[in-house]
């Protein structure tokens, strides 16, 4: 139903081939979950390479799900983690689970040949158990206890908003309290009721004036977002959401440190008369104060991941590039430059997005069973699209929109941080200016002059459906490039490139390294904040693991646990056919231009140094953000995994940039 109106506005998708339903021509009759058999024209299919990993990956995955399911059945509380232990035994190292005699009988009854299968190319993955996740293994292999691990600390939560799996959300406050865009005669006064007694002390001796005059204070907000879809939201089985501001203040030594969260609901006596029901919570590390702070934290979480998956990694990459893929392939013939240029960012995505639409993004698919918006997720996404701009996709452009930088033309990227210690941003400019380059180099071989573009008719063609159809909701805004300048076309084709590529990577490939264990990015929260004299209550007051059990309790359930970090390992995975930025799968195929392979080859050698500087970053301790107190580098905008420790950068490599948007 999205898409085709003003009403729900939705970037163009490819057809699926499903029949009508009887009962209502306009919806499309439902496929079986697995069934494989989806409409992506013919040469847009996955290879026999990409398949058969696919394939592979995804029965590892159904069988890391049933097992631990089925144990279940002999615990003393079905359906639920009784302890952080009892999460651990999902993997690799982890405490072994009970030999419960069903789950033997299953493990004798799995063929060799099968668990080959679904260990590929020699993995050494325990093929009943999941792969331990970056974010914990230090602490685990440390032996560390498990109230102490570094996920837990404020410095991690703090860092994963510029190094984590969704470093793209946070701005810069520019005004305190923080304002609400939401419409006052609708929702009423929703500005925060953050004030400067609740963060004065943690300002390091600045007063909240200055800290916005030094730009000390930024913010994860995700309050206006979720709070419109609430009432509803919490009607669902299962979810207690609030909707979420968190402030944080950037200190002297580059890190930040969260000051306060916000949680807020539906005023009760109706949003227009009364706006927000808010609470505020300040940083406490003893007592029931400091699991109050640990609960308010992974409320604030729950809000990111939500908005991770459905708008920063589903529809801001995945969805937005599709309709360029299918105007590409209408318009431009395969031997036009800029075809050449793109296509290779375009390899595997239709196919991706058809299994999507299939078995995750669905109705009733896994993305409604794991994350809490449930069936309002792909209306919320359609709300989101309407204020979607092409040109504020180009990173620089992204960051200074966001207030983490500001225009500087002495910069060979434009732009200026403000944090200097913003992995994703530093990385992702130098890769972005690599990008750039090379296209300009490329696209100067083609069109010497401005004439040459507007006379090429097909260029002009493809760009018409790109404004009219592939983004056809969206054709009247006047932000569109009129396509008839040299600088034009550059910047538009360094956009798509970026975000196909390294955008993409960036927010998908950390998925199962960050929130692999979902203590540290829950996606539901089930239950409301404990109040004192409630029964939560008292627990909290009863010690740590009384404690940790409210937590677990009051996060994603069990199986929403399963089947979502399931899922993500498969996605997070580097299929063994993988092209990586400034690879071609067939470079004597690609192009026999001479000039067009020597400009692709600078840009190869330019990716090859900016690893290096990376790596060289990472190892370098005055960076605080790149490994965290969890011991982790930043490695996802590492251009090029190929052969790095001989595994040719295939499987849960937690870094590397594909060409395109593959899986």
């Amino acid at each position: 139903m999205l898409g085709g109106s003003q009403e729900r506005p939705y970037p163009r998708r490819c057809r699926t081939g499903r029949d009508r339903t009887k009962t209502d021509p306009n919806s499309e009759s439902r496929l079986f979950l697995l069934n494989l058999n989806i409409y992506v024209p013919r040469d847009e299919r996955f290879g026999h390479l990409k398949m058969s990993d696919f394939l592979g990956y995804s029965l590892k995955a159904v069988i890391e799900a049933v097992l631990p399911t089925i144990g279940t059945f002999i615990d003393d509380t079905p359906k639920e983690f009784d302890s952080f232990e009892d999460i651990l035994g999902l993997y690799e190292l982890g405490p072994e689970a009970p030999n419960h005699p069903v789950v033997a009988e299953i493990r004798k009854k799995i063929p060799s040949q099968l668990l080959r299968n679904i260990m590929p190319n020699g993995s050494h993955d325990h093929p009943l158990k999941m792969s331990l996740p970056n974010i914990i293994k230090s602490d685990v292999l440390k032996q560390a206890p498990e109230f102490k691990f570094g996920w837990r600390t404020d410095e991690e939560f703090a860092r994963e908003t510029l190094a984590g799996v969704n470093p793209v959300i946070i701005k810069r406050l520019t005004e305190f309290p923080a304002k609400s865009t939401l419409d006052p005669s609708q929702y009423g006064d929703h500005t925060s009721k953050i004030t400067e007694a609740h963060i004065q002390h943690n300002l390091e001796g600045l007063t909240v004036q200055n800290a916005l005059k030094n730009n000390k204070l930024f913010i994860l907000d995700h309050h206006d977002h979720f709070m419109p879809y609430l009432d509803r939201i919490n009607k669902l089985e299962g979810n207690f959401i609030y909707a979420s501001r968190t402030l944080l203040f950037l200190k002297d030594d580059g890190t930040l440190k969260p000051v306060a969260i916000e949680l807020s609901l539906p005023h009760p006596d109706g949003q227009q008369h009364g706006g927000a029901d808010s609470k505020v919570y300040t940083p406490a590390h003893t007592g029931v104060e400091g699991h109050i702070w640990q609960l308010a934290k992974a409320y604030a979480c729950v809000n990111d991941s939500a908005w991770h998956q459905l708008i920063s990694h589903w529809l801001n990459t995945h969805a937005v590039i599709e309709p360029f893929v299918i105007a590409t392939n209408r318009q431009l013939s395969v031997v036009h430059p800029v075809h050449k240029l793109l296509s290779p960012h375009y390899r595997d995505t239709l196919n991706i997005n058809a299994l999507a639409r299939q078995t995750l993004i669905n109705a009733r698919g896994i993305f409604e069973l794991t994350v809490f918006p449930g069936k309002y997720a792909l209306e919320i996404s359609s709300d989101v699209y309407k204020s979607w701009n092409f040109n504020e996709q180009a990173l620089p452009a992204d960051l200074v929109k966001r207030g983490v930088a500001v225009p500087d033309q002495s910069s060979p990227y434009g732009v200026r941080l403000l944090i200097k210690d913003y992995p994703y941003a530093v990385d992702g400019l130098v890769i972005w200016w690599a990008i750039e380059r090379w296209v300009k180099e490329y696209l100067d071989i083609y069109y010497p002059n401005d004439g040459e573009l507007q006379r090429d008719v097909e260029l002009q063609a493809w760009w018409k459906e790109v404004r009219e159809e592939a983004h056809g909701d969206l054709r009247d805004r006047d932000w569109w490039p009129k396509m008839d300048t040299g600088q034009q076309l550059a910047r538009t084709c360094t956009t798509i490139i970026w975000v196909a590529s390294a955008l993409h990577a960036a927010i998908n490939f950390g998925q199962y390294p960050y929130a692999g264990y979902l203590p540290n990015r829950p996606t539901v929260s089930r239950r409301p904040m404990p109040e004192p004299g409630s029964k939560e209550y008292a627990q909290l007051e009863a010690g740590q693991e009384k404690a940790d059990k409210v937590y677990i309790r009051t996060i994603t359930s069990q199986f929403q646990t399963i089947l979502g970090i399931s899922l993500i390992e498969v996605l997070s995975k580097h299929s063994s056919d993988e092209v990586y930025l400034g690879q071609r799968d067939e470079p004597e195929r690609w192009t026999s231009d001479a000039k067009a392979l020597d400009a692709f080859k600078r840009f190869g050698a330019r990716l090859v140094e900016i690893e290096n500087r990376i790596k060289t970053m990472n190892d370098n301790p005055a960076f605080k953000n790149r490994k965290g107190p969890v011991d982790m580098p930043y490695m996802l905008l590492y251009p090029n995994t190929s052969d790095v420790d001989g595994t040719k950068g295939e499987g849960l490599t937690a870094m590397g940039i594909p060409n395109s948007i593959s899986i």
